[in-house]
């Protein structure tokens, strides 16, 4: 690591260091030769502190997913010395999740007129003060863990996935808007969309324990709602239609899977435990666990999972698609399958 200057940032970052964290002297040695500007700005300017107190405050031993973070990132900085100031900057210096995922969020949003400084400050008082939020934002890391098989570890996708990124600065805009900071949460959507390409609207009410699996190209409306444990695949759009202000968007239930590039328009209720092929198009509503596929969309089964979501299975079985086949060839053009019978997998 090279630095443009000496500077006099080394002692006091020497301090701030915690010595229960065990990484190797050399690995920070290139780091702390540098300012910390020059790395992180955030930290120029001071560390964070909450205007009020937290309603919870969570670390150490009490709060496993941190533990887990904490632990994934001394082995990180270890294997990988060139990450150690990231790994340090990002986890290490922080006392709880709260914290971090307030800084790494603020250092992937910030721009020219919304600094770091102040955008870390307004996620920080928002979460380490919002019970809700605080619960979902490890449940919902747990999601990605359990099922996205890309997610090797809870730190990576604290650091690294945007799905879980958009979601959570989605959560603190939510949370501004209910508030009345509408304006403020409209430039965090704006923001989230310009750098995440994951178009939320602060006013869509979304539950716990979810997944945006890579997330790109994501659309949710104003009015929509969306259940715990939902699993939403890339590209896919919660729409409306027409110029109609009023309840205008998709109502999705717990444990519905949709898949990648589904396109839901209207105030249409996908019921729980419902799965949506990908490259659907919804028009109309779905029951609880059917399985819809088809422009437009038509019931082609019943998922027998509860949570479809948890399962991430896309495809029926091949018995069941034998037995569609089997069905139109017979003259029945519906493709819809008894609901007494049930297909191998979602």
């Amino acid at each position: 690591m090279t630095c443009l200057r000496d500077g006099s940032g080394a002692s006091l970052l020497s301090e701030m260091i915690p010595r229960r964290v065990s990484i190797k002297e050399e690995s920070l040695e290139g780091y702390l030769r540098c300012p910390p500007e020059k790395v992180f700005p955030v930290y120029a300017m001071g560390v964070w502190r909450p205007e009020s107190e937290s309603v919870v405050s969570v670390s150490g031993s009490g709060d496993p997913i941190w533990d887990a973070v904490r632990e994934e990132a001394k082995l990180e900085a270890e294997r990988e010395p060139i990450l150690s100031s990231f790994l340090y900057a990002s986890i290490l210096s922080h006392e709880n999740l709260e914290q971090a995922l307030g800084f790494v969020l603020a250092n992937r949003l910030h721009n020219a007129t919304l600094l770091a400084t102040q955008l870390v400050n307004t996620f920080n008082d928002v979460i380490t003060n919002d019970k809700a939020i605080q619960r979902a934002i490890r449940l919902d890391v747990q999601a990605f863990k359990d099922r996205d098989p890309a997610c090797i570890s809870y730190s990576s996708a604290l650091l690294y996935l945007k799905g879980y990124h958009s979601l959570q600065s989605y959560r603190v805009a939510h949370a501004l808007w209910k508030k009345g900071r509408k304006v403020l949460a409209l430039a965090l959507q704006s923001r989230i969309s310009e750098v995440f390409g994951v178009d939320i609207h602060p006013a869509a009410r979304i539950g716990e324990g979810i997944l945006l699996d890579h997330g790109t190209g994501l659309v949710i409306g104003e009015t929509a709602v969306i259940g715990d444990r939902v699993s939403l695949m890339q590209g896919v759009t919660l729409g409306g239609t027409g110029k109609d202000t009023s309840d205008r968007h998709p109502k999705v239930g717990e444990g519905a899977l949709i898949g990648a590039s589904v396109t839901v328009l209207g105030n249409i209720k996908i019921g729980e435990g419902a799965m949506i092929a990908a490259g659907s198009l919804i028009l109309n509503d779905i029951p609880p666990h059917g399985m819809v596929a088809g422009i437009p969309a038509k019931v082609i089964g019943y998922v027998i999972e509860k949570d479809p979501s948890l399962t991430m299975k896309h495809d029926a079985s091949r018995d069941f698609f034998e037995h569609v086949a089997v069905k139109f060839k017979g003259g029945s053009s519906t493709g819809v399958q008894d609901p007494g019978r049930s297909c191998g997998s979602a």
